[in-house]
C-alpha cells in the first residue's frame, strides 16, 4: 500500500473502535496513534502512561507537556517491574511480564472511563525482532493500530513530520530493562545508572544511545556515525560513568541496533 492508504486504513480502523485508550510512552511511534486516534475520536480518546523506575523521568515529562498541548485525558498508572515476581532476575519472557501487568492496569482504567478498547504503538518493523510483549498484547486483546495498517517506523515518521509531530525525528527508545543481558538481576541502582549515563550522553548531542549494561561495565552503543566524534570526546563522560559505579566502559564497534540484546538469545527462542 501507499502511504496515504495507509493513513486511511489506520483511520478507518481507529474509527471503528469507537472509543480507545492509549498506551502512551512520549515515543515516536505512541505520539502518532494517540495524535491520530484524538483527530477521529476526540474526547473519546484518553492516553495511559506508565510510571516506573526503568521509564526516564524526561519521557514521563514530555508525556505529561504533550497531551497537556493537544488537550487529551491522560491517566499516570504506577506500574512498578520490579515488583512483579520473577521479573529483577531478566528472564528472557521479561517484556512478557511487565506488558501483561500495564495491560491489565490500562483496562481497569479503560473501564472505569468507560472506554472499549485498549491499543499500543507497535508497528510493522516489530515482527522481525524477538519482541515477547506482543504475546501478552494477543492474549489481553489490546490492539496494535500501526501493525493493522502496515506502517513501518520510517513510515511514521514522514507522517508525524507532515504532522508537524515534534516527535518525527525523536530518537527511538525502549525501557531501561533491556539494557540488560538476559539473566543478569536488574536493579533500582543499576537502572538509574543506565539512566543517568545515557542522559549524559543525549545532552552532549549524541542522537541514538544505548548504554548496555554487563556487571559493572557499560558498553555503549551510538549511530556508527558518531563513533569517532564519541571517541574524541571521551573525556567529557568517563569520569561521570566512573562516578556512577560502571568499572570498565566500552565501545561497540557495531554501533547502535535495535535489540542487540537479543544477540544473547538462542536462535530457536527467538524464531
Amino acid at each position: 500500500m501507499k502511504l496515504q492508504e495507509k493513513r486511511e486504513v489506520l483511520r478507518n480502523y481507529i474509527k471503528e473502535m469507537g472509543s480507545l485508550a492509549v498506551a502512551f510512552s512520549s515515543g515516536v511511534d505512541s505520539t502518532f496513534l494517540l495524535k491520530t486516534a484524538h483527530e477521529v475520536l476526540g474526547d473519546q480518546v484518553i492516553a495511559v502512561t506508565a510510571r516506573s523506575c526503568s521509564f526516564p523521568e524526561r519521557e514521563l515529562k514530555e508525556a505529561i507537556a504533550f497531551c497537556e498541548q493537544e488537550g487529551i485525558r491522560h491517566f499516570i498508572v504506577d506500574s512498578e517491574e520490579l515488583d512483579i515476581e520473577g521479573f529483577e532476575s531478566n528472564p528472557k519472557n521479561r517484556c512478557y511480564l511487565c506488558k501483561h501487568e500495564l495491560f491489565e492496569k490500562i483496562a481497569l482504567i479503560a473501564k472505569e472511563q468507560g472506554i472499549k478498547e485498549i491499543a499500543e504503538g507497535s508497528n510493522l518493523d516489530d515482527n522481525g525482532d524477538y519482541r515477547p510483549g506482543l504475546i501478552a498484547v494477543a492474549e489481553l486483546n489490546i490492539k496494535s493500530p500501526l501493525r493493522h495498517a502496515e506502517l513501518t517506523k520510517e513510515d511514521i515518521r514522514e507522517l508525524s513530520k507532515e504532522m508537524d509531530l515534534k516527535t518525527w525525528d525523536k530518537q527511538s527508545f525502549a525501557c531501561l530493562s533491556s539494557r540488560f543481558v538476559y539473566g543478569e538481576t536488574i536493579s533500582r541502582e543499576k537502572l538509574s545508572m543506565v539512566d543517568k549515563a545515557e542522559q549524559r550522553l543525549l545532552d552532549m548531542g549524541f542522537y541514538q544511545v544505548r548504554v548496555r549494561i554487563h556487571g559493572t561495565i557499560a558498553r555503549i552503543e551510538v549511530l556508527p556515525s558518531q563513533l569517532e566524534r564519541l571517541v574524541a570526546r571521551r573525556e567529557e563522560f568517563t569520569e561521570y560513568f566512573h562516578e556512577l559505579g560502571f568499572s570498565y566502559i566500552a565501545m561497540d564497534l557495531d554501533g547502535y541496533r535495535m535489540g542487540s540484546m537479543n544477540a544473547t538469545l538462542e536462535e530457536t527462542t527467538v524464531s
